[in-house]
């Protein structure tokens, strides 16, 4: 089905939406309330991102609240500097996962983006589908179940993004879906299309291994971990890369 982008604007900011997934999507799909008052609120996280999993009438999505991190977050909270709706965080996620939609890459379906506008400032949300019955790959470490074979697919899955130019911003272990055998990546906040090059490639790569590592992967000490699991990843990952 090919997107059909559609924007609302209303007096408190405006809704970028997908017309071929829901004709309408108005502001009350960005407020927790409204899918509780229905019984339509799943499951709701904490964390830097404030996920919650909603039903809406196209099925099950995943609403995402923008939150800084870090320090800035004590000071700022879930504003960000208004420069511009192109250049808001939503919007410019939206048109990015429609990008990697038309691409063929496995992320999630982008349903609607939306920002509230406060002075100088704005807040803002992101809706997309939800992947269902999904483990991360953080999830996978724990288990036990990253393996060489488990990392050859992870680093498939990078260098596809990688061959057609999508930088994600922040590739970790915890952005890195399997669901039925299939991979995904997810959270691509501040993320864009690059000229590829092995600069920003490998810089990318040595995030997900940080990541890995923070994470407990070199349990049995990091030359194990070199040769069982990030050597498969890596050579997995330049054979799909040049393919």
């Amino acid at each position: 089905m090919m997107m059909q982008e559609r924007t609302h604007k209303d007096a408190t900011g405006a809704i970028l939406f997908d017309a071929a997934l829901s004709p309408q999507v108005g502001r009350d799909w960005f407020a927790l309330e409204y899918w509780r008052g229905r019984d339509a609120l799943r499951t709701q996280a904490g964390g830097r991102g404030g996920v919650a999993i909603i039903v809406t009438p196209i099925g099950e999505c995943v609403l995402r609240h923008y939150r800084r991190g870090g320090r800035v977050a004590a000071l700022m909270g879930d504003r960000y500097l208004w420069t511009g709706a192109d250049r808001s965080r939503p919007f410019a996620e939206f048109r990015l996962l429609a990008e990697i939609a038309r691409l063929g890459l496995p992320a999630p379906t982008v349903v609607a983006a939306g920002y509230c506008r406060h002075g100088l400032f704005y807040s803002a949300d992101l809706i997309t589908r939800r992947i269902a019955d999904a483990s991360t790959l953080a999830e996978c470490l724990a288990r036990g179940r990253l393996d060489g074979e488990l990392a050859e697919e992870v680093g498939a899955l990078v260098a596809r993004f990688h061959r057609a130019g999508v930088w994600h911003a922040d590739l970790n272990a915890h952005n890195v879906l399997v669901a039925s055998g299939e991979w995904y990546l997810i959270d691509f906040d501040r993320g864009r299309l690059r000229a590829p090059a092995v600069a920003w490639q490998q810089a990318n790569l040595q995030r997900l291994r940080r990541s890995l590592l923070k994470l407990g992967a070199a349990s049995e000490g990091e030359a194990a971990f070199e040769k069982a699991i990030w050597q498969p990843l890596l050579h997995r990952y330049q054979r799909t890369l040049d393919a």
